[in-house]
C-alpha cells in the first residue's frame, strides 16, 4: 500500500498499459483500497491489517477441481479516519483526555473479546464489516459490535431455554433489530464481564 501511494505515477502508466488511457484516466486517489488475495491467513494478518489506516480486504482463495475457484472475504477494514482535534480549553482538553482513555479501554476489551472467540477452534473465520464483526464456523456463532461509549455488545447464537438471562447483563433479543446475528445479546464493559461471558461464547460455537 505505502508502494502503491508513493508511486501513483508508475501505477497510472501500468492501467494505461494494460487497460487504456481512459482507464488511466479514471484512477482516484482520495481513497485507495488494497485487496489482498491468499491462499490462507493467520489471526496475526488480520490484526495487522486492523491497525493499519488504509481500506484493507483480505479474500482467501480456494481450488474446487482443476476448473473451479472460490473466493472468500476473510475479513474486511474501512480504515481510520485521522482523529478530531480537541476542543480549546482547559475543560475541553480534559474530556477529550476522558474520551481517549475511555476509548482505550474499550478497544482492549474488544481485542481481549476477539481472542477469546477466536481462541475456541481451529475452524473459525473472522469478517469484518463496518458494523460488526462476524465469527463463524459453518455459520455465525458470535458478532461483535465496535465499541460504543462504555460498552460492548456481542450477539450468539443460543438456546434461549438453557440459557440464564442477567440485567444488564444478558437479554433475549428475539424479534428486536440490530447489527449482527443471534438471539442473545451480551453487554461487557470490564474485564469481569469477559469472564462471564467465557460460558455463553462456548456453548454458541457448540450451536454452530
Amino acid at each position: 500500500m505505502a508502494w502503491l501511494v508513493d508511486h501513483r505515477d508508475a501505477f497510472r502508466h501500468l492501467v494505461r498499459d494494460r487497460l487504456g488511457v481512459h482507464a488511466a484516466g479514471q484512477v482516484l486517489w482520495s481513497a485507495p483500497r488494497l485487496i489482498c488475495v491468499a491462499g490462507d491467513f493467520t489471526r496475526y494478518d488480520i490484526h495487522a491489517v486492523r491497525e493499519h489506516r488504509h481500506a484493507i480486504d483480505l479474500v482467501r482463495y480456494r481450488y474446487f477441481g482443476s476448473e473451479h475457484v472460490g473466493l472468500e472475504t476473510v475479513a474486511s477494514f474501512a480504515g481510520r479516519a485521522a482523529a478530531p482535534k480537541a476542543g480549546s480549553g482547559t475543560r475541553g482538553k480534559a474530556k477529550a483526555q476522558r474520551t481517549a482513555v475511555g476509548a482505550e479501554v474499550m478497544a482492549e476489551l474488544a481485542a481481549a473479546v476477539d481472542e477469546v472467540l477466536l481462541g475456541l477452534g481451529e475452524d473459525l473465520t473472522k469478517v469484518s464489516n463496518q458494523t460488526y464483526t462476524a465469527y463463524r464456523r459453518m455459520q455465525n456463532y458470535a458478532c461483535l459490535v465496535p465499541p460504543k461509549k462504555a460498552k460492548l455488545l456481542v450477539y450468539l447464537k443460543a438456546d434461549l431455554a438453557t440459557v440464564d438471562l442477567v440485567p444488564g447483563f444478558a437479554r433475549d433479543v428475539t424479534g428486536l433489530g440490530h447489527h449482527g446475528t443471534g438471539a442473545l445479546e451480551l453487554t461487557l464493559q470490564t474485564e469481569r464481564d469477559l469472564e462471564r461471558a467465557a460460558d455463553y461464547f462456548r456453548q454458541s460455537y457448540a450451536l454452530a
